[in-house]
């Protein structure tokens, strides 16, 4: 059963690191899930203090991820419709050109968003840019969380029980 677990635990920590760049994946919840599934076996064990602080960091992340795209469109002076915008054009870059559209989508659909709200050209690429820098954030600090998450998980197979 042991080996189930720790295979299934990787597979969520890969899927966990796909999601930091995937969209319709939550990926540190996802990365998480596989902390607590090498947790279950009976040869590794976390300590409950560690399970409880990235608990913590998990939720923390996925609720900067929702912010952080935002909040950097906003301070390059986005409207709602280029919120908007950025929003469809990453669903839409995601299926049409993937790996680039998940880049280039939020930017392309920030700018038109702010074309249909009536802004300018330089005001659009403003707003296009700040989507673009909020989503990068977003994936940066989702990277960071589930890569962490995947060192410990290497970390506690390699050394073995009762370190963590």
């Amino acid at each position: 059963m042991d080996y189930f677990l720790i295979i299934t635990g990787v597979v969520f920590l890969l899927t966990g690191l796909a999601g930091c760049i995937l969209p319709v994946l939550p990926g540190p919840p996802i990365s998480y899930a596989g902390l607590l599934l090498l947790h279950f076996t009976e040869r590794y064990e976390f300590s409950g203090r560690f399970l409880i602080v990235w608990a913590l960091i998990t939720v923390a992340v996925t609720v900067l991820d929702y912010m952080i795209p935002v909040l950097g469109a906003k301070k390059y002076g986005a409207s709602k419709a280029g919120i908007w915008g950025s929003i469809i054009g990453l669903v839409i870059g995601l299926f049409i050109l993937p790996p680039f559209g998940i880049i280039l989508g939020p930017f392309i659909g920030a700018v038109a968003g702010e074309y249909t709200a009536g802004k300018q050209s330089n005001e659009a690429f403003r707003a296009g840019f700040g989507s673009f820098m909020g989503f990068m954030g977003g994936i940066l600090i989702k990277l960071v969380a589930s890569g962490m998450m995947v060192w410990y998980f290497i970390r506690e197979l390699i050394t073995g029980p009762g370190v963590l």
